[in-house]
């Protein structure tokens, strides 16, 4: 105990010294040194930085290094961790206000988005219970993989389409060996993101992860079976690796400092190594075979009911952050089948929204403020990143958000009741959806069919939105409230004593951008 003190009280000298936790960016650790990513350096007392007794140098490069030395530094980063989280907790940042509306004043595309600004604050206040919190986490994992599973599932899908055309025969191999090496390797990237993420030494969490996908697994028998490579997956590398971390932190407590760098890396892969290959690669092989089984039951047997569940209700489970829980699976389906048949379904929810914004800005006709949002959070909306038009538009008026959802549910219906007839949509790879979806589609009866079945259930989201939004998402006092342009309200020469955001100055930019940014990495689909 005495030890960890010590560790925390250097951890809490060197935090106010280099700017306080809203100063800091990243955290990580080398075999010697803290590196931090500081927003603003200038905030660093490095003379007194340097003048702590466990502080043997700083190094101002790409990062700003602290030298700790090894062993130490092990210790005091996953304290200082800490102490920023806690500090970033104790101060949050001041919720952007609601912005009420004077009387009389028609609400301006600037007071939606601050009313979806305080939503979208409040909604993340919410999801700071441990549950959702670890929800977040596995986020983290898995989302910095999403460029790479994009990029290898474009170069799939082309690859798919040159060999069923016959073209290119000698470069179709090649294709194939780009779009598959990332997929054969990730779970080694799922262990190093693991590690990472719960305060472990990533390479280990990598190095334990690797033993999945090595091919003399199979040698190895557990439970009277013999193990193949790759069994358990990506479940099984989150398993592996988070075992690691538990295993190195317990090291880190009773391993003494001059011998951590030699004995802690041995007993932390030893010990998860062995748990790995006589425990959890035949375990998590059979919770992943389970969802894959689980999954494809559900669809072909309830497809269309499953559907309008699923797209009904996306964009309330990403208000409330639960849409984390999918990534794994998404994942885990496209190891097992090579495209997640979940994500086309989801995407119908952005189509919803697309359709249910386009019958606000018909509405509307006279609100030039929230029209002029509407048209600039459109494309990007037909795009799949819907957060402009939710925290801009159909959120903060409420029930046209309601009538999304019900588009989403109709197009995620349509899919499903394709999927329920054999004709399996699926995904090569997770993040993208609404349009920038088409080049990673990839189905059981050909392209052609599957960019079929997508295209037309966008289109039913589209028109479902539409029509549930353009008869049912106002009521006759909100549209008397809504419905009257901003430059009505004052006269034209005193446009300078116009209420913010109603004059004509303003209501030609994109009041969207004071929306938040998207927050995950995997868009609003």
């Amino acid at each position: 105990m005495a030890n960890e003190n010590k560790y925390r009280d250097t951890a809490a000298a060197i935090l106010p010294l280099v700017g306080g936790a809203r100063n800091v960016a990243s955290v990580a650790h080398c075999m010697t040194r803290l590196r931090l990513g500081l927003h603003d350096r200038t905030l660093v007392q490095e003379e007194q930085l340097k003048a702590l007794p466990a502080v043997m140098g700083v190094v101002d490069d790409d990062t700003y290094q602290i030298v700790l030395g090894p062993g130490t530094v092990a210790r005091v980063t996953p304290e200082f961790e800490t102490l920023v989280e806690q500090e970033n907790a104790e101060a949050p940042e001041a919720a952007p206000a609601a912005g009420g509306v004077p009387d009389g004043e028609p609400l301006t595309a600037e007071d939606l988005a601050a009313q979806g600004a305080a939503l979208r604050a409040e909604r993340k206040a919410q999801n700071a219970t441990p549950f959702k919190l670890l929800l977040r986490r596995i986020a983290n994992i898995f989302v910095p993989l999403i460029p790479a599973l994009i990029g290898c599932g474009i170069i799939a899908g082309l690859n798919g389409l040159l060999v069923n055309l016959g073209w290119l025969p000698g470069i179709t191999p090649a294709l194939a060996a780009m779009a598959s090496g990332f997929m054969a390797l990730i779970a080694v990237f799922v262990g190093y993101n693991t590690a990472q993420e719960f305060g472990g030494t990533p390479i280990l969490g990598g190095a334990v992860a690797a033993i999945i996908v090595y091919a003399g697994v199979a040698n190895v028998e557990a439970f009277g079976q013999e193990l193949s490579p790759g069994q358990g997956g990506v479940l099984g590398a989150l398993g592996a690796a988070w075992l690691a971390v538990q295993i190195e932190k317990w090291c880190r407590r009773w391993v003494p400092v001059s011998i951590d760098v030699l004995v802690t890396p041995t007993i932390t892969v030893l010990g998860a190594g062995l748990a790995t290959l006589f425990g959890l690669m035949f375990l998590a092989g059979e919770v992943s075979t389970k969802i894959g089984e689980a999954a494809n039951w559900l669809l072909s047997n309830g497809g269309a009911g499953a559907g309008l569940i699923l797209g009904g209700l996306f964009l309330p489970l990403v208000m409330l952050g639960l849409h984390q829980a999918l990534i794994p699976i998404h994942t885990t389906l496209i190891e097992q089948q090579g495209y997640t048949v979940l994500l086309p379904i989801l995407a119908m929810a952005g189509a919803g929204q697309v359709g249910a914004a386009i019958a606000v800005y018909f509405r509307l006709h006279r609100n030039t403020s929230i029209r002029t949002t509407i048209k600039s959070a459109l494309w990007p909306g037909f795009l799949g990143v819907g957060e402009p038009l939710i925290y801009g538009v159909s959120l903060p008026l409420g029930r046209p958000f309601i009538t999304a959802c019900t588009g989403g549910a109709l197009g995620g219906a349509f899919v499903g009741l394709f999927n329920q007839l054999g004709t399996d949509v699926g995904s090569t790879a997770i993040g993208p959806s609404g349009w920038a979806l088409f080049p990673l589609l990839d189905g059981d009866h050909g392209l052609g069919r599957t960019v079929a079945v997508y295209a037309a259930g966008l289109v039913v989201g589209y028109l479902g939105g539409f029509v549930a939004t353009y008869y049912f998402g106002f009521t006759k006092t909100m549209l008397a409230e809504l419905n009257v342009a901003p430059a009505q309200s004052v006269p034209d020469t005193a446009a300078a004593a116009a209420p913010t955001g109603a004059s004509p100055a303003t209501a030609g930019t994109d009041p969207s951008s004071a929306a938040p940014a998207a927050p995950t990495g995997v868009p609003v689909r």
